[in-house]
């Protein structure tokens, strides 16, 4: 029974991931089409085209492009905060034992990928890119995994999921302390202060959507004009929204019984309209709804679906449509650079340090894991696809031709990760159903 109450949301959450990732192959292909067809004008003229506020005193605009990037992406990082939040306090990342094995797994598949491309880098403009090869895209790596179904133990899905959440700490930190501008400390520090308050009201219990959403808008604004990546905006608001319920089970319960026997013995009209009774009983019933909801998981599972079937496809549309044909200008060496790093880089960082973490016992790995999984899933994790490009479009603004080589370097070493990866496990599962046989 409680493995069952603990698997089905999880179950639900891979299986939300797994179409995120063949609506983001679908946008990525079609992007890729339309950019390099007899249309391709079209393609990067709508992104290109400016959109915001224009007064007599103020102007705020930016091209569409930039308001997805820096816009929903900060809702999609405000997804990944109360992921975080979540796992933190009571999921797979809330004590020393159950965060060592993804833990050890993302250090690797961190450190290693930008080990090989300092490496491998000889042009001094395209070093600032070292954060390309660090991420893990969780959709298009869940997507891998849930099409080989039953032949991947689930507990390979839940180390993937841990660990992508790990390396997204480690992304938006990157992003906060290495791709941002000159920083207006003025702006900051009003920002930093409207997150305390919110963070007050959140450890005293107090809890509003219309403050969040207000204060987060401005908070949001101000992270973009300090110099700060506004993205990272998006993670700190996510850890001001509070997990706790304000009433418990029982209390629901009882409550719900209360309001079952008022609407039960309420006056009803003849009419198709609720009494005046009614009304109030039902008002009485959304308002212990709201009490019984944890805000945080109320507003993850909210956000999840529009983030993952829409903010993350429209990111790869508008940012995927790399210019192939008569690309002379690409930089083949970083092209080349990103392609081993995130292959090799993920699939050689992660098996080997787990390897070697397991060997002198300091992380403990499932039974039905074996190290095959592991080089499989380590593999899988090269899939940088999504924070990979956001990483590439902060780290080579200035220089489109570096952020069209990168995205090419990105797409050749996703798949070719994303090949080895299920060969890999495939032949997993096929020697398990042989042993077992």
């Amino acid at each position: 029974m409680i493995k069952e109450v603990f698997l089905t949301p999880f179950q639900k959450f891979v299986k939300i991931e797994s179409f995120s990732g063949i609506l983001l192959l679908l946008a990525t292909l079609i992007a890729l089409v339309w950019a390099n067809s007899p249309y391709g004008d079209i393609y990067r003229e709508i992104w290109q085209y400016d959109i915001g506020i224009v007064t007599e005193t103020f102007e705020f605009k930016k091209p569409l492009i930039l308001w997805i990037n820096d816009g929903l992406m900060a809702v999609f990082f405000f997804l990944i905060g109360l992921e975080i939040k979540r796992e933190l306090l009571i999921g797979e990342l809330n004590s020393p034992k159950k965060i060592a094995f993804p833990l050890v797994g993302a250090l690797g598949g961190m450190l290693v990928p930008v080990i090989f491309f300092f490496v491998l880098n000889q042009n001094p403009d395209t070093a600032k890119g070292w954060g390309i090869p660090m991420a893990t895209d969780i959709a298009f790596s869940l997507a891998i995994l849930n099409a080989l179904g039953n032949r991947v133990p689930l507990s390979l899905k839940v180390f993937l999921t841990a660990f992508a959440i790990v390396d997204d700490i480690g992304a938006v930190l990157v992003i906060a302390l290495f791709y941002s501008g000159s920083i207006n400390m003025t702006l900051l520090v009003i920002a930093i202060v409207m997150l305390a308050v919110l963070y007050i009201l959140s450890y005293r219990g107090v809890y509003s959507k219309f403050l969040m959403f207000f204060f987060g808008v401005v908070i949001w604004f101000l992270f973009l004009k300090s110099g700060i990546h506004p993205t990272v905006a998006g993670i700190l608001l996510a850890f001001s929204v509070p997990i706790r319920q304000k009433i418990v089970t029982s209390t629901f319960l009882e409550q719900l019984e209360n309001v079952y026997n008022d609407i039960k013995n309420a006056s009803v009209l003849k009419k198709p309209i609720l009494s005046r009774e009614q009304i109030q009983h039902m008002d009485d019933l959304e308002d212990w709804a709201s009490k019984f909801q944890s805000p945080l998981q109320h507003l993850e599972h909210n956000l999840h679906g529009w983030v993952a079937y829409f903010i993350i496809p429209i990111f790869a549309l508008a940012n995927a449509g790399v210019l192939i044909a008569g690309s002379e200008n690409l930089e083949l060496a970083l092209v080349i650079n990103i392609v081993i790093s995130l292959v090799l880089g993920k699939g050689l960082g992660i098996s080997l340090v787990v390897f070697l973490a397991k060997k002198i016992k300091l992380i403990e790995v499932p039974s039905d894991i074996s190290f095959k999984h592991i080089l499989g899933v380590s593999f899988i994790a090269g899939i940088g696809f999504t924070m990979a490009i956001f990483i590439a479009s902060l780290a080579f603004a200035s220089t489109p031709e570096y952020i069209d080589s990168a995205k090419i370097g990105i797409l050749i070493g996703s798949f070719i990760s994303a090949i080895i990866g299920y060969i890999i496990l495939r032949s997993a599962s096929n020697n398990a159903i042989v042993s077992e046989g």
